[in-house]
């Protein structure tokens, strides 16, 4: 089969998890096309003679304060869907990408081409930008118009359903890890990079904006270093840093909380990583959370959205309402000072993390594009 995928290619959760399902795709013998304006961030060049990366350029009018990306993009499809024989069109992110993509369908149905639409939904589309006034007719027409539509969570399917005059069907799909990708990696030799050989070693993964309450991280470190021997490694860029690093220097903690930024290198981190805090105010799914559970790392969250369908309360880790600091707290003191417990967690949060594991997911998305060509055909 011919597969297009559309999405962000950022470090973005949305944008890693679609990058490693079309290269999981090819894998299995499946052409894939990912269509975007930068090659995705996880996508290495010519890994595989059956990938293909087609860039999106934009082409700047002084007349247009906005370039026109939806534009750019629509007409990029069609080029790709003709030239390609694309099959199916995959589109992460219902805005604009689901919408560009109903654009390009209906440009191609005039030369009598048929092409179904599969939209999965990520977080943000839904929640926090396509649930704006000035959005929602446009998301909600993309939603009902897309062939099939899925969703990362529950948490994300009844949030849809309650912010959006919804017609069509959500199917659940959550997001996955390659487990045997991580165990095949051979581990880092040297913990002394990160700590030194007391010290434990605390995690944090995002894209640091507001909503992920990196202070609430940092605070929850404050808290925790006076009794335990411990550093904090902070991964990520935006808004909120240059706020957290002038705290961090404020307070003297800038040898113990370091801040790595966007880095291709998760694995190295998190294989030696003793616990991983996500405190955050939303999160449709929580992959960062996924990732270190795979690894073998308790997670400490909050129970905002899908983390609860990620993070099982008391087994992997546990769940606090968000804000609670003094309860993510006494959770991470309660793992960390017990030796057994904290082993056992990290077991636990390997076998959590498997139930998520790419071989489970990755029919499930093949069975969504054939029944939606299928069905294209009637």
């Amino acid at each position: 089969m011919n597969i297009a995928i559309v999405c962000y290619p950022t470090f973005g959760g949305s944008g890693v998890v679609a990058t490693e399902l079309g290269i999981a795709l090819s894998a299995k013998g499946h052409e894939v096309h990912f269509i975007t304006y930068h090659q995705p961030v996880r996508l290495e060049a010519l890994q595989h003679h059956s990938i293909h990366f087609h860039e999106v350029n934009i082409p700047e009018y002084p007349l247009f304060k906005y370039q026109p990306y939806e534009l750019a993009l629509s007409s990029r499809l069609v080029d790709v869907v003709k030239n390609a024989h694309i099959d199916v069109l995959h589109v992460h992110y219902a805005i604009p990408h689901a919408y560009a993509a109903y654009m390009a369908k209906k440009m191609l149905m005039d030369e009598g081409i048929q092409i179904p639409i599969v939209t999965t939904l990520h977080g943000t589309d839904i929640t926090l930008v396509g649930s704006h006034p000035f959005y929602r007719p446009a998301v909600t027409f993309s939603i009902n118009h897309s062939d099939r539509v899925t969703a990362v969570s529950q948490s994300l399917k009844q949030d849809t359903i309650r912010l959006f005059d919804i017609k069509t069907n959500i199917e659940v799909v959550p997001n996955f890890i390659d487990i045997e990708k991580i165990d095949s990696v051979g581990k880092p030799c040297e913990r002394t990079l990160l700590a030194e050989k007391e010290e434990k070693i605390l995690t944090h993964i995002s894209n640091f904006r507001p909503l992920k309450r990196i202070m609430d991280v940092i605070s929850i470190f404050e808290r925790l270093s006076p009794e335990i021997s411990c550093r904090l490694m902070m991964i990520g860029e935006g808004p909120e840093k240059i706020k957290a690093l002038d705290y961090v220097e404020k307070k003297g903690l800038s040898d113990k909380i370091l801040f790595l930024g966007n880095s291709n290198e998760i694995d190295k981190i998190l294989c030696y990583s003793d616990l991983f805090l996500l405190p955050s105010e939303k999160e449709s799914f929580g992959l960062s959370a996924l990732e270190a559970m795979a690894h073998g790392v308790p997670v400490i969250s909050s129970n905002a959205g899908g983390l609860s369908e990620v993070n099982k309360e008391g087994y992997s880790g546990y769940l606090s309402n968000i804000g609670d600091i003094d309860e993510m707290v006494s959770k991470a003191k309660n793992l960390l000072l017990n030796e057994n417990l904290h082993k056992q967690f990290k077991q636990q949060a390997k076998k959590q993390a498997s139930l998520f594991s790419l071989e489970r997911i990755i029919g499930k998305y093949e069975t969504i594009y054939s029944d939606a060509v299928a069905s294209t055909k009637f």
